[in-house]
């Protein structure tokens, strides 16, 4: 039984890392000591593949497809009450930074079965992470597949890799020699994407080398949830979320910290795809460049 449970996943022996980064953004500060234990964790981000064979089996509904409770919305427009889920939307032209409603919006019909709203279903996408899943739904798969979710320390740890301190999972140098590492936003976000990596939204996993322990997307691709409570380092100011919004149904100071960045991330917007970067969001946040992946602790 724990053959099969740890299939497809790495194991990570423990040890003492230096966590999070006094160079970035300060919410990563300061730079620390931390003990990690040994766990196994999945070797990449839980697909939909995955995900369909849970829902199958279980008849699990996720949070993005289930009606919303009017008394948590009091003032919401009501047509906007109804199963959805926020889907990043690319604007035609160059727009301000200073309103993320420009590019991200909460579409009905939208969840992990039709990642950019009610017309789009999972054709090609078996291999890709699974998206818009709250905290609770990751959860939810991650006890019906005997697993848990990592805490904050035990992501880093596994991805950094082995490298102590490095700036990404891959070393210091970004793309090295030129070859892009990971599925992150090329051009000048939120209006133009490159695509330089090959991919303008998710990309398969495996899509990218893995890191020091085997490990892939542990940069970019999807922001992955942690169980962890999101909060700053003693002395450090707590610093808001960059990205999306809450969608109301949980206090908005209840957050969990995401990690890993995503294909959203660009260097002048949210230089998150680095094991140090951090983020909160709140528990019921889904959106389609949330995903997750487990761990079996020893």
């Amino acid at each position: 039984m724990e053959a099969t449970r740890t299939e497809g996943m790495v194991r990570i022996a423990g040890g003492e890392f230096t966590m999070g980064s006094d160079v970035f953004y300060r919410e990563e500060r300061p730079a620390r000591r931390a003990t990690a234990p040994s766990f196994w964790i999945d070797a990449h981000a839980v697909t939909n593949a995955q995900f369909t064979a849970f829902a199958e089996a279980t008849g699990y509904r996720t949070l993005a497809e289930q009606q919303p409770d009017p008394a948590l919305y009091p003032d919401a427009d009501p047509a906007l009450l109804c199963p959805g889920s926020l889907v990043f939307t690319q604007p035609r032209s160059r727009v301000g930074r200073g309103d993320y409603r420009q590019w991200w919006a909460y579409v009905p019909g939208a969840s992990w079965r039709h990642p950019q709203g009610p017309e789009s279903d999972l054709a090609g996408l078996a291999d890709h992470p699974v998206v818009h899943v709250s905290f609770a739904d990751a959860s939810a798969y991650a006890a019906w597949a005997g697993k848990s979710l990592p805490t904050e320390i035990e992501w880093e740890y596994a991805a950094r890799g082995g490298l102590e301190g490095a700036a990404y999972p891959w070393g210091d140098e970004f793309a090295p020699g030129g070859r892009q590492m990971a599925n992150t936003w090329q051009g000048e976000f939120p209006w133009q994407n490159t695509a330089i990596d090959g991919y303008e939204r998710t990309s398969p996993v495996k899509s990218f080398p893995a890191n020091g322990y085997g490990l892939y997307d542990v940069a970019g691709n999807v922001w992955e949830w942690t169980r962890t409570r999101y909060g700053s380092p003693p002395g450090v100011e707590e610093t808001p979320s960059c990205c999306v919004p809450s969608s109301g149904l949980v206090a908005a100071d209840v957050r969990n910290v995401v990690k890993g960045g995503s294909h959203l991330c660009a260097p002048g917007y949210c230089l998150r795809y680095r094991p140090a970067a951090r983020q909160g969001q709140t528990l019921d946040t889904s959106t389609s460049h949330i995903g997750f992946r487990c761990i079996v602790r020893m």
